[in-house]
């Protein structure tokens, strides 16, 4: 195990922000984790973890104890029936796990392509796009007691997946280090789609039975189209992604905010998707273009993706702007619908 001093955190996420960790160790295996655990607890140091870098945003103070780099690699395939049990280390790069498993004929995370980060981090907010969530997929996680250092398993049903969220972001937040996922795919399956919009551009360009493959390939085409993909000649990509999560409101919730909307001149009615759970879920990016915002909108060195309304991007400002872009935004759709948006990545401090 190398310790690092004073290494630059925004080097290693997507928005390219924060400041330095006063100290810093990439991890190889569960034991490595355990002894950088351990001497975080000899010498009284808090602890972060970070993986792909995709969803956390570190403080322009940056972090004043130890940042565990998950580097955890490797994969298996595992054939049963009419299943393949995919086997994944957390550190492994999640785009590249879907290519492989669509490659292989495997269904159930093909709509979910393009989503940078790793794979430790999809059970953490239930990652999910175009209908499709991980949660769905997931057989079981693999996780470390950063206390106890004792290794534990839960399989799907244990790990309370709902819309963006599980135990690990909720409860057990901070309790776990997830070093392993195992996904249940559909061994030569069909798309798993469940998302009308997308539906459709599917079939207006592959026509009826189109294959895992020309959905991916979709998928990826409008992600790009939102800068929603990592590309280093892209300046609208250098974000977190998604900045805010689309509320979700009980059926009282969202009859009172078709009444506050249509109390106002001009007015057009909320657009919502109803959810499993008979819950409302109303487009944070359509609350924010209501409440004034376009794309392109920028404050200081922070600015709302010109391609995206929910991806709030990074032109060589600091934190504070971000996050003061934020709370403006967050500001103007509460005062004119009376909704708090959350913010979706993990802010560091």
């Amino acid at each position: 195990m190398k310790i690092k001093e004073k290494t630059k955190l925004a080097d290693f996420t997507t928005i390219k922000l924060g400041g330095e960790a006063k100290e810093f160790v990439e991890c190889k295996s569960v034991d490595e984790i355990k002894e950088a655990l351990l001497y975080a607890k000899e010498n009284k140091l808090n602890t972060c973890i970070l993986s792909g870098g995709s969803n956390i945003i570190f403080s322009d103070e940056g972090f004043d104890g130890l940042v565990i780099k998950m580097d955890l690699k490797g994969v298996t395939f595992d054939d049963k029936g009419g299943y393949v049990f995919v086997c994944a280390k957390a550190g492994e790069n999640w785009d590249d796990l879907v290519k492989q498993s669509v490659k292989k004929g495997l269904a159930g995370i093909e709509v979910l392509s393009g989503i940078p980060g790793s794979v430790g981090a999809t059970p953490v907010q239930n990652v999910g796009a175009y209908g499709q969530e991980v949660g769905e997929a997931i057989e079981k996680v693999y996780v470390l007691d950063k206390e106890t250092l004792e290794e534990k398993e839960f399989f799907s049903k244990d790990c309370k997946f709902s819309y963006r969220t599980s135990r690990f972001k909720e409860e057990d937040k901070g309790k776990y280090i997830i070093t392993e996922v195992v996904y249940r795919l559909i061994k030569n399956g069909n798309p798993q789609l469940g998302y009308p919009e997308l539906e459709r551009k599917i079939e207006e360009k592959f026509g009826h039975g189109a294959n895992l493959s020309q959905v991916r390939e979709l998928v990826l085409e409008l992600r790009r189209s939102k800068s929603m993909v990592i590309d280093k000649k892209d300046p609208n990509s250098v974000s977190s992604g998604s900045f805010f999560m689309n509320p979700i409101l009980e059926h009282k919730e969202f009859e009172e905010l078709q009444r506050r909307n249509r109390a106002k001149k001009g007015f057009e009615n909320v657009p919502f998707f109803e959810t499993c759970n008979c819950k409302i879920k109303v487009p944070a990016a359509w609350l924010i273009e209501q409440a004034g915002f376009t794309k392109g909108y920028q404050k200081g060195n922070a600015a709302i993706s010109e391609n995206h309304c929910l991806a709030l991007v990074n032109h060589g400002g600091t934190t504070y702007d971000i996050m003061r872009l934020a709370g403006e935004i967050q500001y103007k759709v509460k005062g004119k619908f009376g909704i708090e948006l959350e913010i979706e990545p993990n802010i560091v401090e």
